[in-house]
């Protein structure tokens, strides 16, 4: 919570990163927390079963749960915890590849390249609308097109109705704010919600990932009880549509601020599919992973770990590395390999690796490439004056992103 860290945290984090592989800092809450900075030492991390996620799978005796401790600074009511605190996010084996297994057919990659043409269709009705959103000559990009864009899409494939869409997006802009009195007052909103569109989704089954939740609980029960089900929703819904509005965001404002590579793209388009990785590296909008748990005393790159002790993930250091990348600072969409491996940890690694990359993927290269379709020659208004990015500890995102669509 470091206001010099709140306001430049890529600078920040590299100064940890070059100050040791593994630094003892603090989480929001205050709750000691080992930072691991270096590339190879995350990757390593992450894919280690000795790490889990929720706490309570650390045999230990007493112990705060740090989660609860944010579920206090955020006033969540004893009773709603749960749902934010058991989804798949947090979930470790057992629990995790059963919950994985419900909804990986809906977000495999066939399926999700067949979404395409739909994520592409969404797109044009989009950008259409653009020049009818503008104010003084500029229109906010994040407002009407990239979470419009998102939360279509995923809520399409999650099942639901597109007339709750607005509401779905107020909502999870709440969840993010991290403002207690926001979500005192939309979470038990979006729960009760969540639950009566079950109900209704039972009574007409469709073709969608909420009814084949519903007939997986139906055949077996015992694979996923209601509060997994809302608690699923929610992960989906809220964190699939944030995460890529913020890599459209995010990413045109890079190629904005950067010609070059803008012009290498433009050039071509072929470049999209690397492109998009280079963006998810330099300027992906989640910075850390979700604290993770020794299960046991080891050691990670030198450094004693006791069991019990939480451990932060520093994504956004790890892929800024000079250890791993040459010139990492520098934006080069060409950086990505054709077949390489993806050479980056932007969508994570390991069990909890993200569960909607390819989608997400999808997503961008669609949204840049119909961006350029339709206004090659866009600009940042004012100039590329300061932009207007949100404070907020462990990510990078804008509140908006106004732009010129024409000269």
């Amino acid at each position: 919570m470091d206001p010099d860290l709140l306001g430049d945290p890529f600078g920040g984090y590299g100064r940890l990163r070059e100050q040791g592989p593994v630094v003892k800092g603090r989480f929001v809450d205050g709750t000691p927390v080992w930072f691991v900075t270096r590339y190879d030492d995350v990757r390593a991390a992450l894919r280690d079963p000795r790490f889990v996620n929720t706490p309570s799978n650390v045999p230990r005796e007493g112990g705060a749960d740090p989660r609860e401790g944010m579920m206090e600074l955020l006033k969540v009511p004893g009773h709603l915890r749960g749902y934010l605190l058991g989804s798949i996010l947090d979930s470790d084996p057992p629990d995790h590849p059963r919950l994985r297994r419900l909804v990986t057919r809906a977000f495999a990659a066939r399926r999700i390249l067949d979404l395409r043409p739909d994520i592409e269709r969404i797109a044009d009705r989009l950008l259409a609308e653009l020049p009818h959103r503008e104010e003084d000559g500029a229109v906010d990009l994040l407002e009407h097109f990239a979470y419009p864009l998102s939360i279509t899409v995923i809520c399409e494939l999650v099942g639901i109705p597109a007339a709750d869409l607005d509401r779905w997006r107020e909502w999870g802009g709440d969840l993010v704010s991290m403002r207690p009195e926001r979500l005192q007052h939309s979470f038990p909103v979006m729960i009760d919600y969540c639950h009566e569109l079950i109900e209704r989704r039972r009574a007409a089954l469709r073709d969608d990932l909420l009814s084949e939740l519903i007939r997986a609980q139906d055949d077996d029960g015992g694979r996923l009880s209601d509060i997994e089900m809302v608690t699923m929703i929610l992960t989906l819904v809220l964190a699939g549509h944030e995460t890529s509005a913020h890599l459209i965001g995010n990413g045109t404002a890079a190629l904005l601020t950067h010609p070059d590579q803008l012009v290498l793209l433009r050039k071509d388009p072929v470049l999209l599919p690397r492109a998009v990785h280079e963006l998810m590296r330099w300027c992906g909008s989640v910075h850390v992973a979700r604290l993770r748990y020794a299960t046991e005393d080891l050691e990670l790159a030198g450094t004693p770990i006791a069991r019990g002790d939480a451990v932060q993930l520093v994504l956004v250091s790890a892929n800024f590395d000079p250890r791993h990348y040459t010139d990492p600072e520098r934006l080069d969409i060409t950086r990505q390999q054709d077949g390489q491996a993806e050479n980056h940890v932007g969508f994570g690694h390991g069990i909890h690796y993200c569960l909607g990359a390819t989608l997400a993927r999808q997503e961008g290269e669609a949204a840049f490439a119909k961006l350029l379709e339709y206004y090659p020659d866009m600009a940042l208004a004012d100039g590329g004056a300061e932009l207007d990015r949100a404070v907020l500890p462990g990510s990078w995102r804008l509140n908006s992103l106004r732009l010129r669509l024409r000269p």
